[in-house]
């Protein structure tokens, strides 16, 4: 039954204030990290082509074996430690710009900015809720300031965890403004009460997973994207190419290909069985609602497709002859079927799930 609550209009349009809030701070947050881009240091840039056409030698490790009347001494090899991608070994640029007082500054600048933005809209989320006293995501437009939130939210846990993640910064903030700016314009819907279906505790339970799983999956593709670029530089210098100097002041500035590579893997590879749980609590929703577990709606179909992605992604990332960029580009596709799912089927399929729509 629909809930009997009505909605508090007063605490609606606070909501919508601190959201649109949170996009000036965003924005100001874009410019931030922009000029810290603009002002680091570039004394940086040149190490990987550097590591790549100046190895120097490996260090002899000696072995003492002691012998009657004397000391054997042997040279042991050097191993190397490589990633899955088989990338070279060179090393992690710096991050992001940072490197000069000026670079770090506005980096530092930008990531306070983020933090802002985030609680500015943390605040309208949860205000959102209780203005109607339900989940703030019972509909496209909540989903999507829940999800810019919460894949924020992921971003500042993996600083605080002294995680070399400041490179995400700039792409990060420039989506969650293009997130809530679709939200705020197209997906705009008034606060108001769950149709029946929505109307269970299982929308706690299963959508605020997705939300949780679709964040994190976001940091990934990032991850990913940025590989597949990091690792062509590193090809074309490798091969005695010479990319353009905005390549290089770009490229340098980000982690090795095999950093990237690995920080893709293993967030993937960490949300993988939340994502499973996703899935099986929405059946077990959909057996309350509508007496069956699965109906192959298209909503149910492409979750499952999502599922089966980025199952053969973990699994090619596990196979020699596919790792590196072909399992980076099953990544991609993977993340693509989640987006698939969240805008095409609410917005261009008819299906049981188009309460959650843009009406």
């Amino acid at each position: 039954m629909i809930l009997a609550a009505t909605t508090n209009e007063s605490l609606a349009q606070t909501s919508d204030l601190l959201i649109y809030s949170s996009m000036a701070v965003y924005t100001l947050a874009f410019f931030a990290h922009i000029a810290e881009w603009v002002f680091g240091s570039r004394s940086k840039v040149g190490r990987t082509a550097a590591a790549l056409t100046q190895r120097p030698a490996a260090p002899a490790v000696t072995v003492q074996v002691k012998q009657a009347g004397g000391t054997a001494v042997l040279d042991k090899p050097q191993v190397v430690t490589r990633s899955a991608a088989g990338a070279r070994d060179v090393p992690d640029g710096p991050g992001a710009a940072g490197g000069t007082v000026k670079g770090d500054l506005y980096g530092r600048i930008a990531v306070s900015l983020t933090v802002l933005a985030f609680l500015v809209e943390a605040s309208g989320v949860v205000t959102r809720a209780l203005s109607v006293q339900r989940a703030p995501w019972g509909n496209m437009y909540e989903f999507s300031t829940t999800f810019s939130t919460v894949a924020v939210g992921a971003y500042l846990g993996f600083l605080l965890a002294k995680k070399n993640v400041r490179w995400i910064g700039l792409p990060l903030v420039t989506t969650v403004l293009l997130d809530l700016g679709l939200a705020t314009t197209w997906l705009k819907t008034p606060s108001d009460q769950l149709v029946p279906a929505l109307d269970s505790y299982w929308l706690w339970i299963h959508v605020s997973t997705a939300i949780f799983c679709g964040a994190v999956f976001y940091l990934g593709a990032v991850g990913t994207l940025l590989y597949l670029f990091r690792d062509s530089y590193e090809n074309k210098l490798a091969t005695g190419g010479n990319p353009g100097s905005f390549a290089r002041s770009v490229m340098e500035r980000l982690p090795s290909a095999a950093s990237l590579d690995k920080f893709s893997y293993r967030v993937n590879a960490a949300i993988f069985p939340l994502w499973t749980f996703t899935i099986i609590a929405g059946a077990i929703w959909a057996g309350d609602a509508w007496g069956r577990y699965w109906g192959w709606d298209a909503k149910e179909v492409w979750s499952f497709i999502t599922w089966v992605a980025y199952a053969a992604y973990l699994h090619a990332r596990a196979t020699a002859g596919w790792k590196g960029r072909k399992a980076a580009y099953i990544a991609l596709i993977a993340f693509g079927c989640f987006l698939f799912n969240y805008y095409g089927v609410n917005i261009f399929v008819t299906s049981k799930h188009s309460y959650a729509g843009v009406e």
